[in-house]
């Protein structure tokens, strides 16, 4: 494979990974598989190793995943939260074990626990006071919560015991059992709130609700909720010099601050044994009291996790064996083809409600039609639908046996279903169809703006799938509000107030109808005028007609895009939906130049060499800037008040300053430095003209490390690096290396 081969391989699996992740977090009908999405993993990572270069840092081998939002305050993890490897067979766990031992050089004991269906928490105390509680976010970054966690039971807002350290990280899975989870459902119904699917949904819903807004009856429901929800811990975060030397040892120590720990865990000598562990409850999942996906097992010595280490998104020392997935039959009522972001058309399958694996599935991706073809399946048959890993459902294939004739063969159309383009592959080879109607499908258009207004671009509240179908594709009037996202900060009440829409079922996407057979239309942004609102006036502010009124949801919206126009610019970057541009790499362009102008006069070259940014995103941000109508979108935008720079921002590489204090010093800040952000602590540095870098080698001049500096701290020690604290740090930044030579020798 040349280089350029590899180029291509390494963006068409990125692509389908990202496409994946997306449909999952973004509930769209482009879902995949367990099996095929770490087949795609996989062999990303195998091209990424022999082709390092194509590896970007916004590459799905490197990042945890889930988006950060503004509904919450952010609060910055002392030590990175990170996602776990899978393995579904015994074999695969077993050559896992394995390597591990060979880097271990040594036998070793692993705990084994239950891999518990919740949501991840990470609770900081401060000597022995909980100070905040965090959702992962992106596994640097997470959501406040610490007020609603301060209602779940066992969670101590103090610890037990003495002689807490100073700062300690402890994270867990918070969760539902089977019987709250019930409880919780039946609750809902008897007030006449909506049902959960699953208990993961219900905790994650749960847990992140906000109080402001709610009336009494919202806010004793919220805490009812919150007072079902149960944690369990797993582990440590930050924590300088914990007493203990092993995993097991942890869960002995923290149960005794008043800390929640599962019954459920055992240590065992050897890999042999937690296969066993492994085994017993693959048959004795549903003896437990909450809901499980698999076993989580771990290096048991503490010592060991610092020598494995970790990649950017998971660690060595611990791996997540996922159980074989629940299987059901149900009937294949239709298959249906949608049009996503990308334009990219995808049948999937609409069938007979069927609970699987905890929950009601409705619809399953198919793919594209050689996957039709390939599982043999017919609408109107019956078929054994699973879902992968627990989470994602699949259509196996047909049960041939029950056929009474009445079946037939679905057919891919030729033509675009929502616009009406014919479709055709993106380029010779590929299999899947693509609708080439960028510019106006309405479907891409729809996905384009759902993505703006998504949790890890503009994080627009109210702007999700239903509002960006009403804006976009409305009954009436005949043309939408939006034909492009370039009119979304251009809203106005007026717009929002004549839109009728089809309801549409959440499941399958497919039209409500009425008894006579209609479709089921309704305003979204719109309702009857009451004796106790203002009379209407003509003329003057838009207040709707003499007989409605623009709805609360229509007035938060506007109020919320409007809001958004202050955004970060590196929001506004991954808003714009352009390839490979995600969160990380956006943060580095709005960083390095301080606005979309600058990064869209910026050369090839000099985009390129932005710290994580490199070629394959160079080249798709000029590729991109060259459509007119991209380049609309953004003149639009400015036009209408959107910040599209960084206030402030010195200009095009500034951040590294010619002559500074820093100049040729090479800089890694890690842990928490007290007065600095993460990405404080890097402009600093980078702002006196030095580099910050991400890792420490050799070449490193300095290390900044504080509270829950771990693997880079220890990596500094054995290269002979000098270490500085927080009070060095700013003294560095501030006059320089010459600064620290005043001060005694042993201060670093």
């Amino acid at each position: 494979m040349t280089p350029e081969e590899a180029h291509s391989e390494a963006t068409r699996l990125t692509d389908l990974i990202v496409s994946a992740r997306d449909a999952y977090y973004g509930d769209d009908a482009e879902v995949v598989d367990d099996a095929t999405y770490d087949g795609w993993m996989r062999a990303l990572e195998d091209l990424e190793r022999l082709y390092p270069e194509v590896q970007g840092q916004d590459s799905p081998t490197l990042t945890v995943g889930a988006a950060q939002s503004s509904l919450f305050a952010p609060v910055e993890h002392a030590e990175r939260m990170l996602s776990l490897d899978n393995v579904f067979s015994e074999e695969e766990f077993l050559a896992w074990a394995a390597k591990v031992e060979r880097d271990a050089g040594a036998s070793v004991r692993y705990l084994c626990e239950l891999k518990i269906d919740g949501l991840a928490l990470s609770l900081r105390y401060e000597r022995g006071v909980l100070t905040s509680a965090a959702t992962r976010g992106d596994g640097r970054v997470g959501e406040d919560v610490t007020e609603n966690v301060r209602y779940i039971p066992g969670i101590p807002a103090r610890l037990a015991g003495t002689g807490h350290p100073d700062i300690v990280e402890v994270r867990g899975e918070v969760f539902f059992t089977v019987a709250d989870f019930e409880a919780l459902n039946a609750y809902q119904q008897s007030n006449g709130d909506r049902l959960f699917a699953n208990p993961r949904n219900a905790a994650s819903g749960s847990l992140r609700q906000k109080a402001e807004g709610k009336n009494e009856r919202q806010l004793s429901a919220m805490r009812e909720r919150l007072g079902r929800l149960r944690l369990t811990v797993h582990g440590i975060g930050a924590w300088s010099t914990p007493p203990v030397g092993s995993q097991s040892e942890v869960y002995e120590l923290v149960a005794t601050w008043g800390l929640p720990v599962s019954a459920h865990y055992r240590v065992v000598d050897s890999a042999r044994e937690a296969a066993d562990f492994i085994d017993y409850y693959g048959e004795h999942r549903h003896d437990v009291e909450h809901e499980i996906d698999g076993i989580v097992v771990k290096v048991d010595d503490l010592a060991l996790h610092d020598e494995l280490g970790a990649t950017s998104r998971a660690p060595r020392w611990a791996i997540a064996y996922k159980y074989p997935p629940e299987q059901v039959n149900t009937k294949l009522e239709d298959i249906v083809v949608s049009v996503g972001r990308t334009g990219r058309a995808t049948p999937f399958a609409v069938m007979a409600p069927a609970r699987v694996a905890g929950s009601v599935v409705r619809q399953a991706t198919l793919h594209n039609q050689e996957v039709v073809k390939a599982k043999g399946v017919l609408i109107g048959d019956t078929v054994v639908l699973r879902k992968a890993g627990d989470v994602i459902p699949e259509v196996l294939g047909p049960v041939v046996e029950l056929r009474d004739g009445s079946e037939r063969p679905f057919v891919m159309p030729t033509q675009c279903p929502e616009c009406g383009a014919t479709l055709a592959p993106a380029k010779e080879g590929d299999i899947d169809l693509r609708c080439p109607n960028a510019r106006t499908c309405p479907a891409q258009v729809r996905g384009r703006v759902e993505h703006a207004g998504s949790r890890g671009a503009l994080d627009i509240e109210g702007l999700g799938e239903v509002s960006a179908a009403a804006l976009t594709q409305p009954v009436r009037p005949e043309v939408p509000p939006l034909t492009s996202e370039a009119g979304l900060f251009d809203l106005t009440p007026a717009d929002l107030f004549g839109i009728d829409v089809v309801v549409r079922d959440a499941e399958t996407g497919l039209p409500r109808l009425l008894d006579d057979g209609s479709p089921d239309t309704r305003s979204p942004f719109r309702r009857q005028r009451k004796k106790t609102d203002p009379p209407y006036e003509s003329g003057g502010e838009f207040d709707g007609d003499a007989t409605h009124i623009v709805s609360k949801a229509a007035t938060e919206l506007l109020r919320n895009i409007e809001e958004a126009k202050t955004r970060e610019l590196w929001r506004f970057l991954v808003a714009l939906g352009i390839r490979h541009v995600g969160p990380v790499a956006a943060r580095e362009l709005a960083q390095w130049f301080g606005s979309i102008d600058a990064i869209r006069s910026a050369s090839r070259e000099e985009l390129a060499a932005v710290e994580g940014v490199g070629g394959i995103i160079a080249d798709s941000l000029i590729d991109w800037f060259e459509v007119d109508w991209h380049r609309e979108i953004v003149e639009r935008w400015a036009g209408s008040g959107a910040q599209l720079s960084t206030p402030g921002h010195p200009g095009p590489g500034a951040a590294v300053v010619s002559g500074g204090v820093l100049d040729g010093v090479t800089v890694v800040a890690t842990g928490t430095l007290e007065g600095y952000t993460r990405e404080g602590a890097q402009e600093a540095i980078l702002r006196a003209g030095g580099k910050a870098a991400s890792s420490v080698s050799k070449k490193t001049d300095f290390v900044a490390a504080g509270p829950g500096a771990r693997s880079k701290l220890a990596k500094a020690e054995s290269l002979g690096v000098r270490i500085i604290d927080a009070n060095q740090f700013k003294l560095l930044v501030e006059q320089g290396p010459e600064a620290l030579e005043a001060l005694a020798p042993d201060a670093g």
